[in-house]
């Protein structure tokens, strides 16, 4: 498919449609309330408040943008209001406790938040009158993971050892038996409703100033001329920029609109290629573009709770033969196409230009 066709059926698709987004002042969140504001879609949000004083969904003032809603996903009465307002075509589920050490420290708000929100979600989508397709964001580590050498797939084993891991695998479980008990697939005629699970994960991208997570915490250190501290230097994750998972939502989306018992099942989105970076290659990377800086290991007291794979990457074959889905960025792109967006915001550019900016080149160059 060519990319302006891709443009072409991806504008005539979402033009005009009503998608709710929960969890849609997060990082991911606000680039995919911006994403369909760019392809003419009418945006509605629920989600808490941003957590941080600097985040992108207030910087690119969305509050003005979208139909936005604060109100938590467990909130179910408020929730059920809400979806039965708005009438969504399509939701994205993205709200969620998606931090691992935050899952460690309460356990029970990232199970009560991912796991029954979730159940709230599937629940609130039974009062939408007419047709809605409903794509569930879980995560790449959804997998029972024995840190093999070779991708997983969809059909693998679902695990997880933290806590947010096995809330996500939770969510997973929850919304086959959704599906299976409430919205059959050959039953959608009389219930309307497709539902789908999308698996990403190690995104990165502009405008992500979370704790804990790898690129927030190698660009804070280098803004403030400190030595970079990594945690498990080796690992390898399959970095991938916010933007290609974001399409493959979009992609599931307007294909379970349209093929509902073809599409609804789980999905898998994850660079292409075999290429292997690590979290010190990552590093270095990051550091050759931002100009200077440096890096050391952290070593800390070996604790037995706090467990880190060292390896993890997905197969997205499937995505990219039954949805043509294809990432524009490899992972090495991706590394410096974000790291140079960081840089241009602490050299005053423009938030709102700078997203817009990638979101068109972004589109131009799907193939």
């Amino acid at each position: 498919m060519e990319n302006m066709e891709v443009m072409s059926d991806l504008n005539n698709f979402y033009r005009d449609k009503r998608v709710l987004i929960t969890g849609h002042t997060g990082f991911k969140g606000s680039w995919l309330v911006s994403y369909l504001l760019e392809l003419n879609a009418t945006v509605a949000g629920y989600s808490l408040a941003p957590k941080k004083e600097q985040n992108l969904f207030d910087l690119l003032e969305l509050e003005n943008k979208c139909q936005h809603s604060i109100g938590d996903i467990r909130n179910l009465p408020n929730l059920k209001k809400v979806i039965n307002d708005f009438q969504p075509d399509i939701i994205f589920h993205l709200a969620a406790q998606a931090l691992v050490k935050s899952s460690y420290e309460d356990p029970i708000d990232t199970y009560s938040t991912n796991v029954l929100g979730t159940a709230n979600l599937l629940e609130a989508t039974k009062g939408i009158k007419g047709s809605c397709a409903v794509v569930v964001i879980t995560t790449d580590k959804v997998y029972h993971n024995e840190e093999w050498a070779y991708p997983y797939r969809e059909n693998d084993r679902l695990g997880g050892y933290d806590p947010y891991s096995s809330s996500k695998a939770c969510c997973e479980l929850l919304t086959a038996s959704f599906r299976n008990s409430f919205f059959p697939v050959p039953d959608f005629k009389q219930h309307q409703t497709a539902i789908a699970t999308a698996r990403s994960g190690n995104v990165i991208g502009g405008g992500d100033w979370s704790e804990f997570r790898i690129i927030p915490d190698i660009v804070r250190a280098l803004v403030e001329g400190k030595t970079i501290t990594l945690r498990n230097p080796a690992s390898v994750r399959p970095w991938q920029h916010v933007l290609d998972p974001l399409y493959g939502y979009l992609l599931l989306g307007a294909k379970l609109s349209e093929s509902p018992e073809h599409f609804s099942e789980a999905w898998n989105f994850a660079p292409m290629s075999t290429e292997h970076i690590t979290v010190e290659q990552l590093t270095k990377q990051a550091i050759q573009i931002w100009g200077e800086g440096e890096f050391e290991q952290y070593r800390a007291p070996k604790d037995h709770l706090q467990h880190e794979t060292s390896l993890l990457t997905l197969d997205a074959s499937k995505s990219s033969k039954l949805l043509a889905w294809k990432p524009v960025y490899d992972g090495w792109a991706a590394i410096e196409h974000t790291i140079q967006w960081y840089k241009d915001f602490h050299a005053m550019a423009d938030v709102t230009k700078l997203v817009n900016s990638d979101i068109k080149s972004h589109l131009k160059n799907l193939k």
